[in-house]
Formats: structure tokens, C-alpha cells, sequence
């Protein structure tokens, strides 16, 4: 039998010309196929279309065709990468909002696209069973935002089962997020401006942490910015010059490009003969999808394993002991360190001092605009003919900061070095909220020591070959950046309590750290670890590589130290640290640990460059 003999080539031809047209691109390989759907470049997969070209498969192969081509047409790669969140749930609101937004757009422009995606809709409803959920909890948030954003910008009634479930989550969508909705219909055409209002419903459905940097406030620190707006602008306008002089040449060559992309597409090979043949027929429908892969669990290194995350936990100090108890805890560690206060609190007090020199007002002055400079007016009045005078204020480096120190809280802490760790801590929040910068307190541990319910788990299961990290983790939040330190003190005292202190898996913890400070605000982010010494789980190293956690903790350090959004430095307790992170200090006696982390503060706020060079300079233990 040959091809031109299946009913379906004709049709399929048609569609790949018409898609190739929609899409504003000749070029784009069109192939239909029993895989899930997906384009990527300018490869795209369609769903496969049977001898029967039943009423369903030709809607899905249309409305699949639609909207990848619409996505191509109206979507910019370097546009969408540069307002990307960092979150997964941030990133799955995003995508979804984009996507609606392209079909949208679409829809405005051809409106017979808007029928054929209603269709792709419904199948992936009925599909995924959406008519069937009755707690919004069960349903994607992510896509109830992008069914929204599709419904204000066309007009159009959803099918059923994705109405049902934007209707689960409309309320909230719609009460957290109504001032930013009402501006979507000035943006729809702008992807840019789309872009941020995508990322202003995220934060205003309580997802702006995971929202990382704002690629705004970077352009305008950054001095090459308008050189290179200039050289893409130069780029552009050389490209479209090329492209004017192509067009008479792929006007000649368009009708000789169709027939033989066509015949190549159309063309199938044995195995697609052997599906589309009667015995192997598809039933009348889409066959199912599966479900795309899993995000991966680390953004550091993807191939970074856990064998199951569902016993981890994130808590507050306050939620794990009573606050009768946390009185007490905290009452024992400032007994325990009585002999040392005078100490910390000298170096405190000099760290103030060196801070609050730093936030005296100082002016530029003899400008050509700004506040008019009073004490020269003098110079007017005796010479009518000399200018006026301005000055400004100007700006400290560390006024818009937050600082995150993120406390190991391991078994080998035990005693004399986790109370000096939390007293400093204590001191240090105490300091810098004096000084208008905002200090966040994290602990990392696990739940167990050797394993923990993970572990039964994999026991249980059948003990699986590397199964990848295999302990219970637990984060612990003794003080948030806005929390005032009043209200946090006396949760440093849980570090005290018998049995906290366990297992180190230092290399997550300090991604969980990195995320929470990233989704700040502030202009300016740092981040201090005081660890003694590499990460260390007896359950997941017994039956993991020897280097499973420590390489997972240097990949960790160098994307920090690459992205450069935060600032990374590290003491060790006892330990040499310096081998993992750039800039660091090793300390041997734990009675040191107030000075080494007022200094390394210190240094980093100092504005004087060769400071800052002897701070880079004493890092390294020799």
C-alpha cells in the first residue's frame, strides 16, 4: 500500500501548510506523531491523525497546531528568559500566563484559531479529568490563572471542565489579584510589559519569593546597558536590511521550498504505515499523554537525587517547642554565656560604631540641579552673574540590605559552639536592625539521625540501587527578615533544647537559604554560613556515592557564586571551609566566632576598596 492511499495525507499536508503560514515560518518541521505533543526550536509535534480522521483527532491536530504556531509567532525566547521566576510554582504561573497570553493575541487576529484551542482545551480537561475535581486544592492553580487570563482577553466561555476548574479557583484569583487584572488589556500585545504583569499577579497570589531578581532594577545598575540596547538596535535594523534584500529571492524559491517540505512531511515510514494500518488502528480520540517530567530537585545540579522529599519539613523555632519552654532554652543560653557577653558586646558595639559612621549624611555639592544649596546663596547676592547651586544627598551602600545567616545545626555543634553560634546571631540581629538592615536566622538538620521515615520507606520498597538522599530534612526559621528581633529572641534559645541537633545536609539547605533571600526585595543580598565542617548523613552516604552530598554542596556554592545575586560567605567552626566557598574564614576556637563574624560583616559594608581587598585577602586559612 502506498502513502498517497491513507486518507489522512491530504489533510495533514494542508495542515502543515497552514501552520507554517500561522506560525510566520516556512522553515519549521512539522511532524505528527503518537509522542506527547510539544515544539521545541523550530521542531514542532503534532498528534498523530488515524485513517479515520475521526471528528476529535482532526479538532486536537488543529487546535495543537494553533496553538504552537500562535506560540511561535507572537513569543520571544529572550524576552521570556529574562522575566523568568526562579520558583517552580512562580515558573508554572508564568508559562501558563504566556501561553494564554500568545492565544489570546492570536485569537484577535485569525478568531478561527479561538474554536480549534477550545478543542485542545477540552481534551486536555477531560483528559486530566478536571470536571471531576471538586477541591480546588486538587486543581492546578497554574492553569486556572492561564484559563483567566484566556477568558479576559478573548471574551470567550471555556469548556466545561476547564471552566470548572478556573471557577474552583476564581475567587481567590480574582480577590488577591483584582487591581493587577484590570491592566491586562494594555499589555497583551507587549511581551515585556506582559511579562511584569505576569510577575505582579504572582506576587500578589503570595508567590513573590519565588520570583528572584527583577531584571528592571538590574538594567538600570548596570552602566553597558545602553550600549547594548545601541548594538541590538544597530543588530535589528542590519537584520531587517538582510531581510529586505531576501525577499524577491524567497518569493522565487517559496513555491519550490512547499512542494518538496510538504513531500518530505507527508512522507512516513514503515513504522507509522504499521500504526495507521487497520490492525493497529488508533481508537477514535487522543491517545494518552504522558505526563511530563518532573521538575528537578535541585536548580544547582538536575541530576542531584532525593528518594523522596514528602517527610521534609520548613518550621518556625516557635512551632517546635511551647513558648514556656522557649523562655526557659533562652534563659539557659544566656546563662551558659554570661562570661563572654562583655566581649561580644564590645565587638558588637564596634561594628555599630563602624556601621552607623557609614549612615552620617553627606552631600555632593556645585550641581546643575538638585536641592538648592542655601549656605552658597552668600555668593549670589555679592555676584548676581554666578549660577545657582544644588546639591544631593548621597546614597550609603547598605541602606536597602538584608542579611541571612543560615546556622549548621548538626550534632557536632553540640554544646559550647551552638550557644556562641546563637548568641552571635542574637547579637548581630540586635546590631544590624540598629542600623536599618534586615537580618534573617535559618538552622538546617534532618528529623532523624540515620534516616528517618525516608528511609523505612525505602527499606520497605525494596531497597533501591543510589536511591539519592534518604533522611528527613529539617529547616528551621528562627527569625524572619521583617520579624523585629523583640518578638524573635527567645526562639534562638531552641538551639539548646536535647535532641535538635542531628545531621547536616548542607548543600540543600543552602539552595533553601539562597531561594529565600533571592525572592527578597532589597537591592543588596548577603548571605553568611556557620557550618563546622562538610555535609555529613550516614543513612543516605551508606548507600550513595562517598562524594554524593559534598559534590551536591560545591554545586550548590558555585551557582550562587555565579549568579552573583547574593553575596556568599562562610566561617568554619574548627573545619577548613575555605576549600568549598570563595570567600570564607576558618576559625579554631569558637570563643572567636563573635569577632570573625562581626569583621567579616564589617569588611563587607566598607566602602574603602582596599577594605574590602584585605577582607579577600584574609579569607583563606593558610
Amino acid at each position: 500500500m502506498s502513502q498517497s492511499d491513507n486518507p489522512a495525507d491530504p489533510f495533514k499536508k494542508a495542515l502543515i501548510e497552514a501552520t507554517r503560514v500561522m506560525a510566520d515560518d516556512p522553515e519549521i518541521k512539522i511532524q505528527f506523531t503518537v509522542d506527547p505533543p510539544g515544539m521545541s526550536g523550530d521542531q514542532m509535534r503534532l498528534p498523530q491523525v488515524s485513517r479515520r480522521m475521526t471528528r476529535d483527532e482532526v479538532m486536537l491536530a488543529r487546535g495543537t497546531a494553533d496553538a504552537f504556531a500562535l506560540r511561535h509567532r507572537y513569543h520571544d525566547a529572550a524576552v521570556h528568559r529574562r522575566y523568568l521566576p526562579a520558583g517552580q510554582m512562580a515558573l508554572d504561573l508564568y508559562e501558563a500566563m504566556e501561553t494564554a497570553r500568545c492565544e489570546a493575541v492570536g485569537a484577535r487576529v485569525m478568531p478561527g484559531t479561538a474554536v480549534n484551542i477550545d478543542a485542545k482545551i477540552a481534551n486536555e480537561a477531560s483528559r486530566k479529568g478536571y470536571a471531576q475535581i471538586t477541591k480546588s486544592s486538587d486543581a492546578p492553580l497554574s492553569v486556572a490563572a492561564g484559563y483567566l487570563i484566556r477568558q479576559l482577553a478573548t471574551g470567550r466561555d471555556l469548556p466545561e471542565g476547564a471552566q470548572h476548574v478556573l471557577d474552583l479557583w476564581r475567587d481567590y484569583l480574582e480577590g488577591s489579584a483584582a487591581d493587577t487584572l484590570t491592566g491586562l488589556e494594555g499589555c497583551l500585545d507587549d511581551q515585556a510589559a506582559f511579562a511584569r504583569f505576569a510577575r505582579k499577579v504572582i506576587e500578589d497570589l503570595g508567590y513573590g519569593d519565588q520570583l528572584g531578581e527583577d531584571p528592571d532594577t538590574e538594567d538600570d545598575n548596570d552602566p553597558e546597558d545602553a550600549e547594548d540596547q545601541q548594538e541590538d538596535t544597530e543588530s535589528e535594523q542590519s537584520d531587517q536590511d538582510d531581510s529586505q534584500q531576501e525577499d524577491e529571492a524567497e518569493a522565487d524559491r517559496e513555491q519550490e521550498s512547499t512542494d518538496d517540505s510538504s513531500e518530505a512531511q507527508v512522507s512516513m515510514d514503515d513504522a507509522a504505515d504499521q500504526e495507521m494500518s487497520d490492525e493497529t488502528e488508533m481508537p477514535d480520540g487522543e491517545a494518552p499523554l504522558e505526563p511530563p517530567p518532573p521538575a528537578p530537585v535541585s536548580d544547582a545540579d538536575p541530576a542531584y537525587q532525593v528518594f523522596t522529599n514528602a517527610f521534609d519539613e520548613t518550621i518556625s523555632a516557635s512551632d517546635l517547642a511551647e513558648p514556656e519552654e522557649l523562655e526557659r532554652l533562652r534563659a539557659y543560653l544566656d546563662k551558659q554565656l554570661e562570661p563572654l557577653k562583655g566581649a561580644v558586646s564590645r565587638l558588637a558595639n564596634k561594628l555599630q560604631r563602624r556601621l552607623q559612621a557609614q549612615q552620617n549624611r553627606s552631600w555632593e555639592f556645585d550641581l546643575e540641579e538638585g536641592i538648592l544649596d542655601a549656605g552658597r546663596l552668600a555668593r549670589v547676592v555679592a555676584n548676581p552673574t554666578t549660577p545657582l547651586s544644588f546639591k544631593i544627598e548621597k546614597d550609603t551602600e547598605f541602606r536597602d540590605t538584608v542579611v541571612t545567616l543560615l546556622l549548621d545545626n548538626s550534632g557536632s555543634m553540640r554544646g559550647r559552639p551552638i550557644s556562641i553560634a546563637a548568641i552571635c546571631a542574637d547579637v548581630l540581629a540586635r546590631t544590624l536592625e540598629r542600623c536599618s538592615v534586615k537580618v534573617e536566622i535559618l538552622g538546617f538538620t534532618t528529623r532523624a539521625w540515620k534516616g528517618g521515615q525516608a528511609r523505612e520507606l525505602w527499606l520497605k520498597e525494596g531497597r533501591a540501587q543510589r536511591p539519592g538522599r534518604l533522611n528527613d530534612l529539617r529547616h528551621i526559621i528562627y527569625k524572619s527578615a521583617d520579624a523585629p528581633w523583640r518578638r524573635s529572641r527567645d526562639n534562638l534559645g531552641l538551639m539548646m533544647k536535647e535532641g535538635l541537633l542531628k545531621e547536616n545536609i548542607d548543600g540543600e539547605a543552602l539552595e533553601w537559604a539562597h531561594r529565600r533571600v533571592t525572592g527578597r526585595l532589597e537591592a543588596r543580598k548577603i548571605l553568611m554560613v556557620i557550618s563546622d565542617g562538610a555535609p555529613v548523613d550516614d543513612s543516605t552516604l551508606s548507600v550513595n556515592p562517598a562524594n554524593f552530598l559534598e559534590k551536591h554542596l560545591r554545586d550548590v556554592i558555585a551557582m550562587i557564586e555565579r549568579r552573583k545575586q547574593v553575596e556568599l560567605i562562610a566561617i568554619g567552626i574548627g573545619h577548613d571551609v575555605t576549600r568549598y566557598y570563595q570567600k570564607a574564614v576558618t576559625i579554631t576556637d569558637v570563643e572567636q566566632l563573635a569577632g570573625a563574624m562581626t569583621e567579616q560583616l564589617a569588611s563587607l559594608f566598607d566602602t574603602d576598596p582596599r577594605a574590602r581587598a584585605r577582607f579577600a585577602g584574609i579569607k583563606r586559612a593558610g
